[in-house]
């Protein structure tokens, strides 16, 4: 990969929406990708970031507009599964296999394990934009569930936005170092997740065997 292609690749994808938009390309993008509508939110918060690192936007302003986007559009997926999703779930997955028992392992599951899943899912492409949704059908308390979005969505901005503009010139070395180690992360959420999937079937057979 060429000297500066994938900073040429974000700016490529961003800057016209920046140009046109400044920080309401940023808040928007963002906004919208958080509750699964199909956006370019990271590339927007990465391109900001460069523009900024050269003095053409406000780092501060665009780290705040993010996290503020992140963190809205994150609840607006969370009410959307906690009050519409859940009932569509229950009027129509049963011709999934999916019923009341499936939702309530996902209400344990999350009053478990969903704070960290929260903020984990946050560097994740699809989890990214679902994880508020998913949080909402598990049924998640809310106020847990701003506090872990809120600490997630400052973390991908600290990485993604501050992380970038204090990279500066470096930048395509980070980039391309982070690129190339996200397979192995995805790898490592799918195996987990997959592992998941495995307990909660062995616990139904089991239980369907004592039945």
């Amino acid at each position: 990969m060429g000297q500066s292609s994938l900073i040429q690749q974000y700016l490529a994808i961003a800057q016209p929406y920046l140009d046109a938009y400044g920080y309401g390309a940023v808040f928007a993008g963002i906004l919208l990708e958080d509750f699964g509508v199909p956006s370019p939110g990271e590339p927007l918060l990465i391109a900001g970031a460069l523009l900024a690192s050269q003095g053409h936007m406000d780092i501060t302003v665009l780290l705040f507009t993010a996290w503020s986007a992140a963190v809205i559009g994150d609840n607006i997926g969370y009410a959307i599964g906690r009050f519409g999703g859940r009932t569509l779930v229950l009027r129509h997955g049963g011709r999934l296999g999916l019923r009341e028992r499936h939702l309530a392992k996902v209400e344990r599951f999350f009053a478990r394990w969903g704070g960290g899943i929260v903020v984990v899912a946050r560097f994740f492409e699809v989890l990214r934009q679902l994880n508020g949704i998913v949080a909402g059908l598990g049924r998640m308390p809310w106020w847990r569930f701003l506090a872990y979005n809120a600490l997630g969505a400052g973390l991908w901005v600290a990485a993604w936005g501050y992380g970038i503009y204090r990279a500066g010139r470096h930048m395509d070395r980070a980039l391309a170092w982070v690129r190339a180690a996200e397979p192995y992360a995805i790898a490592l959420g799918l195996a987990a997740l997959a592992g998941l999937m495995f307990y909660l079937f062995q616990r139904r057979r089991s239980g369907a065997t004592r039945g």
